[in-house]
C-alpha cells in the first residue's frame, strides 16, 4: 500500500523537525520521500531512523550518498616530452590510415617449428619486426624523412618497438633490423623489455629510428590506429592474432588472422605506395619462409 503523502506547509517547505532534517541528510534520505508520524504530518526523528526505501513512495528513484574526490601528481618530464612530439606529430604531420587483414597460419606454424628445434624462442612480434624491415626494403618511400624543403630516404633500417613503462612510452631501436636474424631480433627485443622495466634504458637505446611498430595484440586490442613517431613517415600499429572461421583453400575451415594499420604521413607516403608496403608484409607473413631466403 502506498505511504500517505507528505505534509507541506503553506510555502511548500516539508514539515520536519530539525533533528529529523540533519539525520536525513546524513544518511542521505530524500526527506521529500517520508511520510511523517508527527502532529499533522511532522517529520520526526524515529521516521528517519524507521525509514525503508521498500516501503516508501514508488517513486523509482534510487539515491546514492557519496563524496567527490580525486588525485593529482605532476607531470613528469618523459610524459611532457612524449605529449609533446605526439601532438606535435598529429597536428603538422597530414595522417591517413591503411587496414589490412593478414592471414597468420602459416606464421604460427613457422613460429612453432623453430622454437621447436631452436635455443632461442621466437615470438610473434619478432616475425613482424622482420617481415617489416624486410618490406622497408623494397619500399623506400615508407622508410623516409620529411625534412620540410627535403625528404630523406634513409638507406638504413632502424626499427622502433614501442614498449610501455610506468611512466610513459618509450621506443627503443632494433637497428639494422632486416640484416639480423630471427633470433638475433628476439634476443635484442627482450633485452629492450628488460632494460625497459628495469628503467635502464639509456637516449642511444631510443634513439635514430627510420620507422615504428606499436604492438596491442597482448593486450586483446583487436584493431587500432597509432600516431607517427617522428622523424619516421609512417607507424604501424598491430592488433592481436585472433582465431576465427575463414575460406581456407576453398573450404570453410579455422583460421588466425591479425590486423595491421599503417598511419602514413601524407606528405611523403600516398595511398598507393602505402598499399603496397602492406601487400608485401603481408606476402612475408603469409610465406614465412620467405623471410629466410
Amino acid at each position: 500500500m502506498p505511504s500517505a503523502p507528505v505534509v507541506a506547509n503553506s510555502d511548500n517547505r516539508i514539515k520536519a523537525s530539525p533533528l529529523a532534517k540533519k539525520l536525513a541528510e546524513d544518511k542521505g534520505i530524500d526527506i521529500a520521500a517520508i511520510a511523517g508520524s508527527g502532529e499533522y504530518g511532522r517529520i520526526i526523528k524515529s521516521d528517519i531512523e524507521n525509514y525503508k526505501p521498500s516501503t516508501a513512495a514508488n517513486t523509482g528513484a534510487v539515491y546514492v550518498s557519496g563524496k567527490e574526490s580525486y588525485d593529482e601528481i605532476n607531470v613528469s618530464q618523459m610524459r611532457k616530452t612524449i605529449a609533446a612530439r605526439l601532438a606535435e606529430s598529429k597536428f603538422t604531420a597530414p595522417h591517413f590510415y591503411l587496414t589490412m587483414e593478414i592471414n597468420m597460419d602459416q606464421a604460427l606454424t613457422a613460429r612453432a617449428a623453430m622454437n621447436a628445434s631452436g635455443e632461442v624462442k621466437i615470438s610473434v612480434n619478432d616475425m613482424i619486426v622482420k617481415a617489416t624491415s624486410m618490406a622497408l626494403r623494397k619500399h623506400s618511400w615508407v622508410n623516409a624523412s620529411w625534412l620540410g624543403t627535403k625528404i630523406r630516404f634513409n638507406h638504413h633500417i632502424h626499427i622502433g618497438v614501442a614498449m610501455a613503462v610506468d611512466d610513459g612510452l618509450l621506443v627503443p631501436v632494433v637497428k639494422f633490423a632486416d640484416q639480423k636474424s630471427l633470433s638475433t631480433i628476439s634476443t635484442e627485443v627482450k633485452a629492450f623489455n628488460a632494460k625497459a622495466k628495469d628503467k635502464k634504458l639509456q637516449p642511444a637505446d631510443w634513439t635514430g629510428n627510420t620507422f615504428t611498430i606499436s604492438i596491442l595484440g597482448m593486450f586483446g586490442i583487436e584493431e587500432f590506429t597509432g600516431i607517427i613517431n617522428p622523424p619516421d613517415a609512417a607507424i604501424l600499429a598491430v592488433g592481436a592474432v585472433i582465431e576465427t572461421v575463414g575460406i581456407v583453400k576453398g573450404e570453410i575451415a579455422k583460421t588466425n588472422v591479425m590486423k595491421v594499420t599503417l598511419s602514413c604521413d601524407h606528405r611523403i607516403v600516398d595511398g598507393v605506395i602505402g598499399s603496397k608496403f602492406l601487400n608485401t608484409l603481408k606476402e612475408y607473413l603469409e610465406e614465412p619462409v620467405k623471410m629466410l631466403v
